[in-house]
């Protein structure tokens, strides 16, 4: 049975339970740091919004981006999901500038002829491009961001998977002494999320190393991330450090601490409802009392209906 959350609540006010349960252990963890910061313990203000950062040059434009305004910068580097620096979406912007981004390698392995491990500088030198792509997150609220990065296929196929790839797995960072919230349990650190191999040979996957022009700001998922656009946001692992080619589907990581609520596949679906909340409606930043209707694959679905002919979408949401 799919309870409908009350109109009058916002998707992005409702707190998922094992978070709450877990909120005493939060706020005890930000006013540490906190207290860390204002001992000048974390000087490092590059990932502020508004500070300088390093420019790209020779951004070729996709022909894969939406014609949608971007949202403003500050909305998209202030509000944000980044459970390893905290629960609200304003903890992030505070606490990343603490994680560590150099040196940072990326290593692909598992089912494949040619593994290997990429320095972050030689993949921000990669042919780069803009894309323009709408955000849809779970709990109801929606952005378009101008991300720069290149398609992940290119990487993998550098790696030569074997015909036992099946699936791809992604783990993110995992620093305890910078990332407050992973001294929680409310997930199971590192970070995991996975595709299947043929969702991440899909062009419009992208790995991103920046957004508006220039370098990823910490609380974005700096140095690198994915991006996979008909899904909801929280698929798009942040501050990726392994990619693994695998046989098996992966149990990521909200899969295993709500397995009712978060399903492998997350494409948007405005269908298929979250067990408290609907999906047929989201609020995009910063607009407040206005909803849009979701769109099946938050609009993609042109380009990827085709991978699941066939397929229950409310069985595997």
């Amino acid at each position: 049975m799919l309870i409908k959350r009350p109109a009058d609540v916002l998707p992005s006010e409702i707190t998922p339970p094992q978070v709450y349960a877990q909120r005493r252990k939060f706020m005890k963890a930000a006013a540490a740091g906190a207290i860390l910061a204002a001992a000048g313990c974390s000087d490092d203000t590059s990932s502020a919004p508004g500070a300088a950062r390093e420019k790209f040059t020779n951004v070729a434009k996709s022909r894969f981006s939406t014609i949608e305004a971007p949202t403003e910068y500050k909305h998209v580097t202030l509000y944000n999901n980044f459970y390893e620096f905290g629960t609200e979406k304003s903890e992030p912007a505070l606490y990343a500038k603490r994680l560590r981004t150099q040196p940072w390698t990326v290593s692909v392995e598992g089912e494949c002829l040619k593994p290997r491990t990429f320095g972050i500088e030689e993949l921000v030198k990669r042919p780069i491009e803009e894309r323009v792509y709408r955000l849809r997150c779970v709990e109801g609220w929606s952005m378009v961001i101008p991300w720069i990065g290149f398609e992940l296929n290119a990487l993998l196929k550098e790696v030569e998977p074997t015909g036992n790839a099946k699936f791809v797995e992604f783990v993110t960072a995992l620093q305890p002494d910078t990332m407050h919230g992973v001294r929680s349990p409310v997930l199971d650190w590192p970070y995991v999320e996975g595709l299947r191999i043929d969702e991440a040979m899909h062009p419009l996957t992208i790995l991103a190393v920046g957004i508006f022009g220039e370098m990823l700001p910490n609380q974005n998922g700096a140095p690198i991330r994915l991006v996979v656009p008909w899904k909801y946001g929280f698929k798009s692992g942040k501050s990726i450090v392994r990619i693994r080619l695998v046989a098996q589907q992966p149990r990521t990581a909200w899969e295993k601490a709500a397995p009712t609520e978060y399903g492998f596949y997350s494409n948007v679906n405005p269908n298929v409802d979250h067990p408290r909340w609907s999906q047929e409606t989201e609020r995009r930043i910063p607009e407040f009392f206005s909803r849009r209707p979701t769109v099946m694959f938050n609009g993609y679905g042109d380009q990827v209906a085709g991978l699941y002919a066939g397929m229950d979408l409310k069985k595997y949401f």
